[in-house]
């Protein structure tokens, strides 16, 4: 039973730890830097593109080898995932930077690739810790908190690109750096607001203002970094501007937080028609911030002990087993989730689209150079700007069609994979005038699929083992970028090794559309699998998402409740 002093449905606190997490996530979202120092870790190393592609996959196996953290969102509060998190940032991070900066030259390779493999696996811990605990803090509005909380992860990368073209100076030993210290900070001063509250199961209309607010407030913030980096590389900019500049940027990730506190200063009257409600007693005022009260936390724990005692039981012959397998919509278990099509069709869905999507990225500096680009940050910050407004608007679109049209969300995965043919089909023509075009169109699918992906597979598997599930299928991601990286560096080096035959060095770049054509050709083939994949998983779980959303909202399964 749930103590007196525990934080009640629709409170602020729930609010507050969506606007701590927006910080959270901006943070861990420092894996889509690679490109930022890869450069500068190439040279160090002495390496060619076959072994920076290895370490852009380092980078990728450990953003998504969240299946430690997954299991572990059940049984450890999420300051402790946090915390955990920090820790990895700065071990691996620092390490980079100890090889870059000179003060250790003589690191070697391998323990490079686990340092940066591990600073990325610290993104997944914190992910995980904002990202279940905001589901499941407002588990009615998935496709928004999915979309808002990964549209700022998205944002990530112009918020860092931003910082190091305008205060660190273009350098990847300062941005090295600011990851090592700057990270684990972040993640101390949202410790403590980021918790488990008593989920909200009914919809109102100041909770859909309040959502509707965090997201232009997102949307404004893209919009500013979009106008800051053109003026950067517009106009030249002195110092007391690029401060004023991260000034406004750090006021608007600040936006969120507003909602809390103008429910503080000004708080909902209670009617005369909910004073016999439990769930709507506001005879006080709650403060702001969150107690330190139990939570859902302590149900899931309590449900993870009760399964416990009922397989032992089972086993002595106490009881029989009378435990009917769950249908899709209902709660998971993850032994019950590897078993049903559905998760292996979402699991290759990422391997070939974000797998692929995920090899673009690693290689974007050596793309942009090999199409004639001078400078090729602004081919990141595009891709930057346009993956949040696919994983803001992804979350925004599916929602509309699984209410209005009771249409599942992969319904977009489909529109995304065939975009991606065109898009890929673009990259493989190697020139500088379509370059921005189809990192704008890759960015854009890109942000909608992980945003899909991570609605889709809460509804048909649950809540209950979400964060298991989930990184989990997300594995594939790693795996997918393994495969295709591997492929684009070695179709980079037999054109490297044909254009400078002659020449030696390890700082040799690639020019010409023949550097990536060959793995550009692959990765349409590629998207053209994902769109039949996605095709098949549309008409599989149509029936689910019509019982779920039948009414016009989410109708939580009856076992699903905590």
């Amino acid at each position: 039973m749930r103590g007196p002093a525990s934080v009640k449905a629709g409170s602020r606190p729930p609010w507050l730890g969506l606007g701590a997490a927006a910080w959270v996530q901006v943070a861990g979202g420092a894996s889509s830097t690679f490109a930022l120092y890869s450069h500068a870790l190439k040279v160090s190393l002495g390496a060619d593109q076959s072994r920076l592609a290895l370490l852009g996959v380092a980078c990728d196996v450990g953003e998504n080898l969240g299946l430690l953290p997954g299991v572990l969102c059940n049984r450890l509060h999420p300051a402790l995932l946090l915390l955990i998190g920090a820790g990895a940032c700065l071990l691996g991070y620092g390490t980079a930077w100890l090889l870059v900066s000179g003060v250790a030259p003589a690191l070697p390779y391998w323990l490079i690739w686990f340092a940066l493999c591990l600073a990325t696996n610290g993104g997944a811990w914190l992910a995980t810790a904002v990202l279940v605990t905001n589901m499941r803090n407002f588990p009615l509005s998935r496709g928004a908190v999915a979309g808002i909380l990964k549209g700022y992860s998205g944002l990530s990368a112009a918020v860092y690109t931003l910082i190091y073209t305008g205060v660190l100076r273009d350098s990847p030993i300062n941005l090295l750096l600011f990851l090592t210290l700057g990270i684990p900070a972040v993640c101390l001063l949202a410790m403590y607001f980021v918790q488990p509250c008593e989920p909200s199961l009914v919809e109102t209309n100041a909770e859909q203002v309040h959502f509707l607010f965090a997201q232009m407030a997102s949307i404004l913030l893209g919009v500013y970094l979009v106008g800051a980096t053109i003026l950067d590389h517009v106009v030249t900019l002195n110092d007391i501007i690029n401060y004023s500049l991260l000034v406004i940027m750090v006021l608007l990730i600040f936006a969120p937080l507003t909602i809390p506190l103008k429910m503080t200063l000004f708080p909902k009257k209670k009617r005369p028609s909910d004073s016999h409600s439990p769930t709507t007693d506001n005879d006080h005022t709650e403060p702001l911030l969150p107690s330190s009260s139990e939570s859902n936390l302590g149900n899931l724990e309590d449900d993870d002990s009760f399964d416990i005692d009922i397989l032992l039981a089972e086993g002595e012959g106490a009881i029989k087993p009378k435990r009917r397998r769950p249908r899709r919509g209902e709660d998971f278990r993850f032994r019950e989730a590897i078993l049903k099509a559905d998760f292996w069709l979402l699991f290759a869905i990422c391997f070939v689209g974000i797998g692929s999507g995920i090899t673009v990225v690693n290689n974007l500096a050596q793309i942009g150079i090999a199409a004639g680009a001078v400078d090729t940050t602004i081919s990141l910050s595009v891709f930057s700007f346009c993956n949040f407004f696919g994983r803001l608007g992804g979350g925004a679109v599916s929602e509309y069609l699984v209410r209005s049209r009771t249409l599942p969300r992969s319904v977009l995965i489909i529109c995304t994979q065939v975009v991606m043919i065109i898009t890929y089909l673009l990259f493989a023509l190697g020139q500088l005038a379509t370059l921005y075009v189809s990192v704008a169109l890759l960015g854009i699918c890109y942000g909608v699929l992980l945003s899909v992906i991570i609605s889709t597979s809460s509804e048909l598997f649950g809540l209950k083992h979400f964060g298991k599930i989930f990184n989990f299928i997300i594995l594939a991601n790693p795996v997918g970028a393994y495969l295709f990286n591997t492929l684009a560096g070695y179709v980079y080096d037999l054109e490297v090794a044909e254009q400078h035959a002659t020449t030696s060095g390890s700082d040799i770049a690639c020019y010409g559309p023949n550097c990536f054509r060959l793995t550009f050709c692959v990765l349409s083939g590629a998207a053209c699998l994902g769109t039949l994949l996605s095709t098949v998983l549309t008409v599989r779980v149509r029936p689910v998402y019509q019982m779920l959303y039948a009414g016009g909202s989410f109708s939580q399964p009856r076992n699903s409740a905590h």
